[in-house]
């Protein structure tokens, strides 16, 4: 599976997930992400290879040991890695393609945001909604 941020100058290949899918709601993923949760699973080292833009990687130490690494270019964020772990956390939704898999589970709900709906309670449209311009 190949995958790639907003911009494309940053591209991986995974040849298999090596965890389930998880969704985070964290404080830290949800900042990282400017999201209300994270999704992401584990990939051993042996498992991923950078394609391209590798030189534009930058990284922030978000807690003790653990690296984000995101494009410096767009922002996108994603990988996280520890040093000692046999695995980095890949950011699922940066793949380009699908997983074939969906979340097994979900970490930190304690931390879930209060505001957070997204259920068949509310109206979806395809594309955007009728009438914006």
């Amino acid at each position: 599976m190949k995958g790639s941020c907003l911009c494309g100058g940053v591209a991986y290949e995974v040849s298999q997930l090596d965890t389930p899918i998880s969704h985070c709601s964290c404080k830290t993923c949800r900042k990282a992400h400017s999201a209300a949760f994270n999704t992401g699973a584990g990939v051993k080292h042996t498992h991923f290879r950078w394609i391209r833009g590798q030189e534009l990687l930058k990284s922030f130490e978000s807690s003790k040991g653990k690296l984000r690494f995101f494009c410096s270019y767009c922002g996108t964020h994603l990988i996280a890695q520890r040093a000692a772990q046999e695995h980095l956390v890949l950011r699922v939704a940066t793949l380009d393609e699908s997983p074939r898999q969906t979340p097994a589970f979900h970490i930190f709900k304690s931390h879930k945001v209060s505001w957070l709906k997204y259920d068949e309670d509310i109206p979806a449209y395809p594309e955007w909604q009728p009438g914006r311009v």
